[in-house]
């Protein structure tokens, strides 16, 4: 069995953005040699995502709508406790919790295994600053 572990590093200038990563992930999967197996995409910040979705500008700028609507940013402690410890993203955690934090997609002959239009996405909800995702290739 080989194990192949990448990093992929972010700076969205944006406090909250969407990265189509499909193509970084499909190359760690392709170095790997791994023809059948698992590959797991991790955010590895509590205040970004990664999951799976269409590629399709409208649905992006729904999310940003639809998240902001249930998790409002606002920097002040009274709406989000967690704003009491002198942080100002009380939202962006609230964010990365309902988009999700990893994925794992099946390995297929050498490739990852999508379904029709699926495509792997960094969520950033609290950008400006260095973060990365974890790529984690298991297999044979």
């Amino acid at each position: 069995m080989k194990s192949t572990t990448k990093y992929l590093h972010f700076n969205v200038p944006e406090r909250m953005g969407f990265v189509n990563i499909t193509r970084d992930v499909e190359t760690a999967v392709q170095e790997s040699g791994v023809q059948e197996g698992l590959c797991l995409v991790n955010a590895m910040h509590i205040t970004a995502s990664v999951f799976i979705n269409d590629e399709e500008s409208g649905l992006k700028e729904d999310y940003k709508r639809w998240l902001e609507w249930l998790a409002p940013f606002d920097p002040s402690p009274e709406r989000y406790h967690h704003n009491r410890t002198g942080e100002d993203n009380g939202d962006a955690h609230h964010k990365r919790q309902i988009m999700g934090r990893e994925v794992v997609v099946a390995i297929t002959k050498g490739r990852l295994d999508f379904g029709t239009w699926e495509q792997i996405f960094y969520g950033e909800f609290d950008g400006r600053r260095n973060k990365r995702v974890l790529v984690k290739i298991i297999g044979e």
